[in-house]
């Protein structure tokens, strides 16, 4: 197994582990000491989780890196990367929502979405055709980041200024979200509906 399959791996381990982390300090008060920054206090388990979110996102960034540039883009590769990628971030946003920090319609809409494209994806790939992620793919992929960074930090440096930034991201990376899976299917639309 290639450098790049093993760190996507690594990433898809890190989802439990951070599941537990999580649940186990909504749940039992695991990690229960805070950190206060300027009157906004950092619960430990949030940084630790933070922590862990941070090294799976570079996982991310260097299989697709190290994949292109060593030509070790494989099958197995294809597959297992959006997974681990989807599975980072939907977990952590059920968790979310589950503990009432981001709204869940938000959360069921991108998972919803996520659902219709992987199946658009399979039927294209189906039918030999391949749609390549656009902007606003890459940018919905970005803001949610951004949003799980932002519910993680208890949106800091925003707080500061009593600005729940976090709230407004999830709005915009879910608009964002609708509108790329929209462009997909737009773009898969004859072969969805050859056979209606």
């Amino acid at each position: 197994m290639n450098l790049p399959n093993k760190l996507s791996l690594m990433r898809m381990a890190l989802v439990p582990l951070i599941a537990v982390i999580y649940l186990a300090a909504e749940m039992t008060g695991f990690l229960s000491g805070t950190v206060i920054l300027a009157n906004v206090a950092l619960p430990y388990s949030d940084l630790l989780v933070f922590v862990l979110f941070a090294i799976a996102s570079i996982t991310d960034y260097f299989d697709g890196h190290i994949a292109r540039r060593d030509h070790l883009i494989t099958s197995f590769g294809k597959f297992i990367d959006p997974i681990a990628d989807k599975l980072l971030v939907n977990t952590l946003f059920l968790l979310f929502a589950w503990s009432s920090r981001v709204s869940i319609i938000a959360v069921l809409l991108m998972i919803m979405r996520d659902t219709i494209v992987d199946g658009l994806r399979m039927n294209a790939a189906a039918s030999g055709k391949v749609v390549a992620a656009g902007y606003a793919g890459k940018l919905k992929t970005v803001l949610q980041m951004l949003t799980i960074i932002f519910v993680l930090l208890h949106d800091l440096p925003f707080a500061w200024f009593g600005i729940t930034v976090s709230t407004f991201l999830i709005w915009v990376a879910t608009a964002v979200s609708l509108y790329a899976g929209f462009v997909y299917f737009w773009q898969l639309k004859d072969i969805v509906m050859e056979t209606m």
